[in-house]
């Protein structure tokens, strides 16, 4: 919570890639300014020490801390103005009930300033970024769009080969992403190329990618083809098609092994970087995203503010005698809880972590609820670790 005892004007800017549209009200909810501001630095400059030499001290409020609302809280920091967030998901809880049903910047500027106003519980202080955090912010979010990228490309060439070849595809979908059976496909993308070429070049191109492995998928390779004598219709167009995703994962892998050695530079300079490495199932990419989304804890006191931050905390549902019960929670910060679901999900090989997931198995929980569990579990131990600023320690396992 924001302390606003001290606040003369708060300002709603609703940001845009052109413009915004900035609203500035009084503590007595009065309009001080309600007008629309290009995306550059002078004009919010302008307005910052217009406001603060009328009224004094200025909170500026916005829904979007990052991307196109990242120059105005650069300015109003720069300009010595306190900078608040307040998220996007209680801006429109807070809109339903106003006035009309139109959705308009001026009236989300608003709904941002009004809020900031009357419900400063709702908001998040925002921090000056060190020009390391922000560079690991943008890093870490572009290696997320390149894992999205992999994935529709690699779903791409999961359905070509299923539909021209079954049985070539169960022979190289668990090893799509390597490199050698990407070079594979990039060199012969049709079933025909790679029979016609023999059994020797594709081993020539997969032993530079695989010295220890080449031979054992071209066996199975060849394997597969004999399993199929007919051509199904367009088996011809893959040699044109395959190449082309195959190249284009090729290269969005390699792009996210670059960047996992940046993330990795860039970690180095955060303290509870080495406290969240000690524990188990917790990788690079994992790190950095706690690290983005969770801080050092500050925005998340304790245990139970971080499950419910990250929406690990089930959500109650109590009416009269008839529901009663609890349930998975659909609020919170989607990419941390999913940071978290995976590092549950990579900590299974360890020994006390596999335990308490096969407890609660054993309770009747199915596969996603015991992880779940393990999830915040391990959320609690985290917010322990980062608050004491201690490694992770390894549990002796109990016999059940």
């Amino acid at each position: 919570m924001i302390d606003t005892g001290d606040i003369d004007a708060f300002l709603g800017p609703d940001v845009g890639k052109g413009e915004h549209h900035a609203t500035a009200v009084t503590p007595a909810g009065k309009k001080a300014f309600d007008k629309r501001l290009p995306n550059t630095e002078p004009k919010p400059c302008e307005l910052f020490a217009e406001l603060q030499a009328k009224h004094g001290t200025v909170l500026v409020v916005v829904d979007q801390p990052a991307s196109i609302g990242a120059l105005p809280i650069t300015v109003a920091q720069d300009m010595g103005c306190p900078v608040a967030h307040l998220p996007g998901l209680t801006t429109r809880q807070i809109a339903d009930p106003c006035p009309g049903g139109a959705k308009t910047d001026a009236r989300d500027a608003f709904t941002i300033a009004d809020a900031a106003r009357a419900m400063p519980h709702t908001l998040r202080a925002v921090d000056n970024e060190d020009e390391t955090t922000a560079e690991l912010e943008m890093t870490v979010g572009f290696d997320d769009n390149l894992a999205g990228e992999a994935t529709r490309a690699a779903n791409r060439l999961h359905g070509l080969l299923t539909q021209i070849h079954p049985s070539l595809e169960r022979a190289l979908g668990p090893r799509l992403q390597h490199p050698a059976v990407l070079t594979l496909l990039e060199r012969s993308g049709s079933p025909e190329q790679i029979r016609k070429a023999g059994r020797r070049r594709p081993v020539t191109l997969l032993r530079p990618k695989a010295p220890q492995m080449a031979e054992r998928p071209v066996e199975d390779i060849f394997a597969a083809l004999d399993e199929q004598t007919v051509t199904v219709p367009g088996t011809g167009a893959a040699a044109l098609i395959v190449p082309s995703p195959a190249g284009s994962l090729t290269a969005v892998l390699d792009q996210r092994k670059l960047l996992a050695g940046r993330i990795e530079e860039l970690l180095e300079a955060h303290p509870p970087s080495k406290v969240l490495t000690s524990m188990p199932g917790v990788g690079v990419r994992t790190k950095a995203r706690i690290l983005i989304e969770a801080g050092e804890s500050s925005t998340v006191p304790t245990a139970g503010h971080l499950a419910a931050y990250t929406g690990l905390a089930p959500a109650t549902r109590s009416s009269g005698s008839s529901i009663r019960g609890e349930q998975p929670s659909r609020r919170g910060n989607k990419q941390l809880k999913r940071a978290f679901f995976l590092s549950a999900f990579a900590a299974l090989g360890d020994p006390a972590s596999r335990a308490y997931y096969d407890k609660k198995t054993a309770q009747g929980k199915h596969h996603t609820q015991a992880l779940i569990c393990l999830a915040r579990r391990r959320a609690d131990v985290l917010s322990a670790m980062l608050r004491d600023k201690t490694f992770h320690e390894p549990q002796p396992v109990r016999a059940t």
